[in-house]
């Protein structure tokens, strides 16, 4: 936009890209102590400041309103943000965000466009590609982008357990954290992995392999398998 504008190259083939009065950004996270500001509230700050500046001929980008505070008090604001920058303001705006939620926006908002960037999972790596494409996400891939970060096996293990009673817990009445009661603590289910493991060990370790048959070399296969799921 702003090379376009510029008179200058923009990275693509060709663009028809129209002209703005004005460029906004609300994109980071960063507070400002000297000012006793958190960062949810400059992030509050600077999106107030574009809803009451941005015209129709401006041209604005918001990435991940609502992230600096609880989920529903998050997902609310940046719902009604996006109401009042395509119902007020009326400009062209890139948001993004990981409310998945807001898909449904599209219901009610005739100019709002639905677009995600595309990755894959293959064998238990993610793949980004890179490629803008239609639609929202199918899906989060938050466990796999930290476990591409470097974050310890067990962390991202206990997380994907919690996920899964979150996810239980909202689809059922109890809300987000139904479920959760029953949860073993991080320590007691690194320990029950651990305790598993060893138990696998001490039984890999007392095998005589060479006396055991095809047969029985397969059934204790199975046998294993069984027992490091189960």
């Amino acid at each position: 936009m702003l090379l376009a504008q510029a008179g200058g190259f923009v990275p693509a083939e060709a663009a028809t890209i129209g002209m703005v009065d004005r460029l906004f950004s609300r994109v980071g996270a960063s507070d400002n102590l000297a000012r006793g500001r958190s960062t949810f509230m400059v992030e509050m700050v600077e999106t107030a400041a574009i809803l009451a500046q941005a015209s129709e001929r401006s041209f604005v980008i918001l990435d991940e309103v609502g992230r600096g505070t609880s989920t529903y008090d998050g997902l609310a604001l940046a719902w009604a943000v996006v109401e009042a920058v395509h119902e007020v303001n009326r400009c062209r705006c890139l948001f993004a965000t990981h409310y998945h939620e807001l898909a449904r926006l599209a219901e009610s908002c005739d100019a709002l466009s639905l677009h995600h960037v595309r990755a894959r999972e293959w064998k238990g790596d993610l793949v980004l590609l890179h490629e803008l494409a239609d639609g929202p996400a199918d899906k989060s891939y938050g466990l796999a982008v930290a476990r591409l970060a470097g974050v310890p096996a067990p962390v991202v293990k206990r997380a994907k357990a919690v996920l899964d009673k979150l996810e239980k817990g909202r689809a059922s009445t109890g809300g987000l954290a139904a479920g959760l009661g029953d949860l073993p603590l991080f320590a007691a289910a690194i320990e029950a992995v651990e305790e598993k493991v060893d138990a696998l060990r001490a039984r890999l370790n007392g095998l005589d392999i060479d006396a055991l048959s095809p047969r029985e070399a397969l059934d204790l296969l199975y046998e294993l398998k069984a027992q490091a799921n189960g």
